[in-house]
C-alpha cells in the first residue's frame, strides 16, 4: 500500500480547544472507571480471602494473569481495528462491555468463577487503551500531548482513589459482592456520551510531513515497530517501572490492614487520600516539565522516567520502616507523586516514536508488555515472595515482598530508559523530530 502523507504539523487545523479538552476529559474519565474497576478487587481481597479461603498466590493470579491473559488477547486485535476504523466507538463498546463483567464478578461463586469474570474484564479494558491513546493524539499537537498524556494520567489516580474508596466503602455498607455491581454502573454511562457526543478526529492531524496515516499489511507494521529501538526501549521501561505502580495499587492495601490492623473502611479512605494527594500533582507536573525539556531534548522523555521510577522507592521504603501509620500515610503520598510523573513522557513518547498508522498497535505491544511483565509477572511474584517470606517475616511480609520488587524494577528501568536516549541519538530519531 503506498504510504499516504499526513498533514503538515504547522499546517494542520487544530482541533476547536474546548472540544478537544472535553474528548479528553471522557477519555479521563474512560481511565478512572477502567482502573477502579481493575483495581476494587484489591480492597475488597481480605474479605474475598476470607470467604473463599484463597492463598496469597491464588490472589495474585485473580488480580494479575486472570486479567493479564485475556487483556493481551484482546489489545491487538483491537488496537488494529483502531487504526483504521473509528476509535470512538471502540472505547464506548469496550467500557460497557467491561463494566458488565465488573458485575458480574459480584456473582461469582468460587475461584474459577470469578477467574472468569476478571478474565472479561481484561478483553474490556485491553480494547480500550489503544484506541484512546491513538485518538488523543489527534486531538492535540505534539508541543501539548505530554502535557494531555499527563492529564489522562490522572485518570489512573482518581481510578485508584475511586476502586480503594468507593470499593471500601460500599464493601463495608453492603458486602464485596454489592461493592462489585455498584462499581460496575457509571461505565455504561461514560460508554453513552462516547458513543453519542465524541467526533472522531481526521487521523494524523499533528504527524510529521510525510509520516504514513493510512494502515500497513500486519507484517509490514510488526517490522516496522519491532526494528524502531526507540519505540522498544520506550515500551519495555514502561513494563518493567510499571511494576512499581501495579505493586503500590494492588498489594499496598492489605499490606496495610496486616501491618497495622486497621479496617477496610480506614485503608480505603486514608490510603485513598493519599494515592490523591500524590497523584493529582504528579502527573501534571510529568507532563508540563517533559513538554518543557523536550523542547531543548527529546531524550528528556527517556531520561525522566527513568530518574523518577528509582526516586520513588526511598520515601515508599522509609514509609514500610516508619512504624506509624499517619507516617507511612504522608511518605507513600510522596513515592506516589514522584512515580506517576513518570507516565507523561513515555505515553508522549511512544506516540511521537511511531508513525500515525501504527499508534494503536504500538499502544497495544506497549501495554501486553505492562500487563505480561508488570502485572501478571510483578504482581504474581510479590504474592510468592510474600507467602514465602511469611513463616518468618509474619505480617510484615508483604510489604517486604513490595519493597524487594519495586527496587529491582526501578534498577532496571533506569538502565533500559538510558538506553533508550542513547538510541534516540544513535538512529536518527532526534534529526527527524527536530525537523518535523
Amino acid at each position: 500500500m503506498a504510504s499516504s502523507p499526513a498533514p503538515n504539523a504547522e499546517r494542520a487545523e487544530e482541533a476547536p480547544g474546548r472540544y478537544r479538552w472535553y474528548v479528553l476529559t471522557l477519555l479521563i474519565f474512560t481511565l478512572l472507571f477502567s482502573v477502579a474497576d481493575r483495581l476494587v478487587f484489591s480492597i475488597l481481597l481480605e474479605q474475598i480471602k476470607a470467604e473463599f479461603e484463597f492463598s496469597d498466590t491464588q490472589l495474585g493470579l485473580l488480580g494479575g494473569l486472570a486479567f493479564t491473559a485475556t487483556y493481551i488477547v484482546a489489545g491487538f486485535p483491537a488496537a488494529r481495528l483502531a487504526d483504521r476504523s473509528v476509535r470512538k466507538n471502540i472505547v464506548a463498546g469496550a467500557i460497557s462491555f467491561w463494566s458488565a463483567m465488573t458485575a458480574l464478578c459480584g456473582m461469582a461463586v468460587g475461584f474459577w468463577s470469578l477467574f472468569f469474570a476478571r478474565t472479561g474484564v481484561g478483553v474490556g479494558e485491553g480494547c480500550s487503551g489503544p484506541a484512546s491513546q491513538s485518538m488523543l493524539a489527534d486531538f492535540f499537537p505534539r508541543r501539548e500531548l505530554a502535557r494531555a498524556m499527563g492529564f489522562l494520567t490522572l485518570g489512573s489516580t482518581l481510578g485508584t482513589v475511586t476502586g480503594l474508596m468507593a470499593g471500601g466503602l460500599l464493601a463495608e455498607a453492603f458486602g464485596w459482592r454489592w461493592a462489585f455491581i455498584l462499581m460496575a454502573l457509571p461505565g455504561f454511562v461514560i460508554g453513552g456520551f462516547l458513543y453519542l457526543t465524541v467526533r472522531e478526529p481526521p487521523r494524523g492531524r499533528y504527524a510529521p510531513k510525510g509520516a504514513r496515516i493510512e494502515q500497513a499489511p500486519l507484517g509490514e507494521t510488526l517490522r516496522s515497530l519491532l526494528a524502531n529501538k526507540v519505540f522498544l526501549g520506550l515500551a519495555f521501561g514502561w513494563a518493567v517501572q510499571i511494576m512499581i505502580g501495579y505493586a503500590m495499587a494492588f498489594w499496598l492495601a492489605p499490606a496495610m490492614i496486616r501491618l497495622f490492623g486497621v479496617s477496610v473502611g480506614d485503608v480505603a479512605l486514608y490510603l485513598g487520600l493519599a494515592f490523591l494527594i500524590g497523584g493529582i500533582p504528579g502527573p501534571i507536573m510529568g507532563g508540563f516539565v517533559t513538554d518543557w525539556l523536550a523542547r531543548h531534548d527529546e531524550r528528556w522523555r527517556a531520561w525522566l522516567p527513568g530518574i523518577v521510577s528509582l526516586g520513588a522507592i526511598l520515601p515508599l521504603w522509609i514509609a514500610f520502616e516508619a512504624g506509624s501509620f499517619a507516617l507511612f500515610l504522608g511518605l507513600f503520598a510522596l513515592a506516589y507523586g514522584v512515580y506517576v510523573a513518570s507516565q507523561a513522557p513515555i505515553m508522549s513518547g511512544i506516540q511521537s516514536a511511531v508513525e500515525p498508522s501504527q499508534r494503536g498497535m504500538a499502544v497495544a505491544f506497549a501495554l501486553f508488555f505492562n500487563n505480561l511483565i508488570g502485572q501478571a509477572f510483578g504482581l504474581g511474584v510479590i504474592g510468592w515472595l510474600s507467602d514465602t517470606l511469611e513463616p518468618t517475616r509474619g505480617n510484615a511480609a508483604l510489604g517486604d515482598a513490595v519493597l524487594y520488587v519495586s527496587l529491582a524494577a526501578g534498577i532496571a528501568a533506569l538502565a533500559i530508559f538510558a538506553w533508550t536516549a542513547r538510541q534516540m541519538r544513535l538512529t536518527g530519531y532526534l534529526e527527524k523530530i527536530a525537523n518535523s
